[in-house]
């Protein structure tokens, strides 16, 4: 475990290096196009498969009762914080690092673990989403060149850092994938297979709020790659650049999160 982190931290250390000149500047709405054919054939799969499975499985969840699927949502909503504490941390913000806290702690004890939300009520306002990528470009990184994965969808060389980096720096993924926590707590809650069930019910929760934006933007647009590819980058500049500015965090909406999960 500590090897691993160990190696993280150094190619942390040298993205930051590379890109120094970088840090606290404006983030702006471009990359570089490195594998266009790749990525466009990558999307026409992924559209492919989408079609075929996650939205038919995404109709399914919204035909779920609202509370059930508003209880679900705040579920995964909840342990996904534990990511954002820690990317508050990393990026400095005690602030937003206390809110994010404060939140976790309140929703998972009142709100009984995270079915309900009674933070809001009590002052801790629901903020943005924050990730290891917007952390890399609070630092400084450079955004790189832009292509799109298989299945994952739309990222950067900085966000697919930040991906590798995720894993490292999420308490989540940690506790139930550390052997020494069943051993020692004795849980089946920690066990792996549970990380995967809850990253998979964040992205059919996110499918489902967004099946008419993504059905609107597929119809609508004359190059769907490039409509994609501009509201990512977009999408991702403006999170850093909010993420720079202390204290003005804004709240994620659901169409906003057309980026990585």
């Amino acid at each position: 475990m500590l090897g691993r982190i160990k190696v993280l931290f150094s190619a942390i250390a040298l993205i930051v290096l590379m890109y120094s000149s970088h840090t606290l500047a404006e983030e702006k709405y471009t990359a570089n196009e490195c594998f266009e054919n790749f990525s466009r054939g990558t999307l026409k799969f992924n559209q492919g498969l989408d079609k075929a499975i996650f939205k038919p499985i995404a109709k399914g969840y919204r035909a779920l009762p609202v509370p059930i699927r508003t209880g679900t949502s705040n579920v995964v909503g909840n342990l996904r914080s534990l990511l954002t504490l820690s990317n508050n941390l990393l990026q400095g913000d005690l602030r937003g690092a206390g809110n994010t806290a404060g939140r976790f702690v309140i929703n998972s004890t009142v709100g009984i673990l995270g079915v309900f939300d009674p933070a809001t009520h009590m002052g801790f306002a629901k903020k943005g989403k924050e990730d290891f990528g917007q952390t890399l470009g609070v630092w400084g990184a450079d955004t790189g060149c832009y292509f799109v994965l298989p299945i994952l969808g739309p990222t950067t060389t900085r966000d697919a850092v930040g991906l590798v980096g995720n894993v490292f720096i999420d308490p989540v993924y940690q506790l139930t994938h550390n052997t020494e926590t069943d051993i020692i707590i004795g849980n089946d809650n920690l066990q792996e297979h549970n990380y995967y069930y809850y990253k998979g019910t964040d992205a059919v929760d996110f499918r489902s709020k967004n099946i008419e934006s993504i059905d609107s933007l597929e119809r609508n647009s004359i190059d769907f790659y490039a409509s994609v590819k501009s509201l990512y980058l977009q999408n991702r500049a403006q999170k850093i650049s909010n993420s720079m500015k202390s204290g003005k965090t804004q709240e994620d909406s659901d169409w906003e999160e057309i980026d990585n999960q």
